[in-house]
């Protein structure tokens, strides 16, 4: 049984799998040549993250496909109910990357706090000679503690953030239509824990009342959830991060904002063209990038690897 993990696999995941008696291709297809290749070599399962779609075309002229399953939480370059319809089996691992995704939003948030992502880039060229001046530059630091964050999204990463900002001492609010109340429990390296109850508010209230800004949502069908008027409801020198979907922030009004002073900082692991993202972006001194490594940590590319072979085999059903 061939199994094509067309975006990689973690050797995790590759030995279970391997050790189950699957044969695990790693080898990148081009998506103009997915369809023949599967139909060549009578793929069984197929395996992406976000970079290979996975649509209609595929599902209808892949026989031998059984097995759809995405390394991550969202599954926007899949045509998933329409593979459920023909009776393929679309699987994710919605868990296993949530903590990533998590610790990568405060590396932003420290980042633009502590002007890191511009000092990283001017130190190197002229620290040597500046070093006074870029001191001064940089000297009007903010600290996260006593804070509000305000989460759009509280899903499984959603909530894992607000764990990481009670940690902190901050202040948490939230905003998603399909919840309600969430409970966190914030587990302690001793197994001391506490539990905090959030009650969900209206996006508007959230855009408001909040220091710092993260976005945990699906891509946007149409139209972007932040734009200039939502940009204009928010405090000045607001912080926004985005470690979900590129297209949810419209990136203009976000420069605009920028530059205005109304938005502080920017933190961005998304972007609208990927994978070319505008250069104005890229380069913004208040707005530090990563591209697209939210869920790639070592740890979590381990949970994920394990959790696809294990729900492989149990579709299967070989134990």
């Amino acid at each position: 049984m061939k199994v094509l993990a067309n975006d990689g696999l973690d050797q995790s995941g590759i030995d279970a799998l391997t050790e189950k008696g699957f044969e695990v291709i790693t080898t990148k297809v081009p998506q103009e040549f997915l369809l023949d290749y599967i139909n060549e070599h009578k793929i069984r399962t197929v395996l992406v993250r976000s970079a290979t779609q996975v649509r209609k075309d595929i599902i209808d002229n892949c026989p031998s496909l059984e097995i759809i399953g995405r390394g991550g939480v969202g599954m926007d370059n899949i045509d998933v109910d329409y593979a459920r319809e023909k009776g393929i089996h679309v699987i994710n691992t919605p868990s296993a990357s949530s903590e990533s995704v998590a610790e990568l939003v405060f590396a932003h948030l420290f980042s633009g706090a502590r002007f890191l992502q511009d000092s990283n880039r001017r130190m190197p060229l002229v620290g040597d000679t500046e070093f006074a001046s870029l001191k001064k530059a940089y000297a009007a630091g903010i600290e996260l503690k006593g804070k509000t964050i305000g989460i759009i999204g509280m899903g499984r990463i959603g909530q894992e953030v607000a764990k990481i900002a009670l940690g902190l001492g901050m202040r948490v609010i939230a905003a998603d239509n399909m919840i309600g109340k969430a409970s966190i429990k914030v587990t302690f390296y001793n197994n001391q824990f506490i539990n905090v109850d959030i009650e969900t508010e209206p996006l508007d209230a959230v855009l408001k009342h909040s220091d710092f800004i993260t976005l945990h949502v699906p891509a946007q069908k149409e139209g972007y959830m932040i734009g200039k008027s939502q940009f204009e409801m928010m405090k000045d020198g607001v912080a926004i991060v985005n470690c979900s979907r590129g297209g949810v922030i419209d990136e203009t009004a976000l420069i605009e904002a920028l530059d205005s002073g109304k938005v502080r900082f920017a933190g961005l692991d998304v972007f609208i063209n990927e994978p070319t993202p505008a250069k104005e972006i890229i380069t913004h001194s208040k707005i530090s990038v990563t591209p697209h490594t939210g869920a790639s940590t070592l740890e979590a590319q381990d949970r994920i690897g394990l959790s696809l072979a294990e729900q492989i085999s149990s579709i299967f059903q070989i134990h």
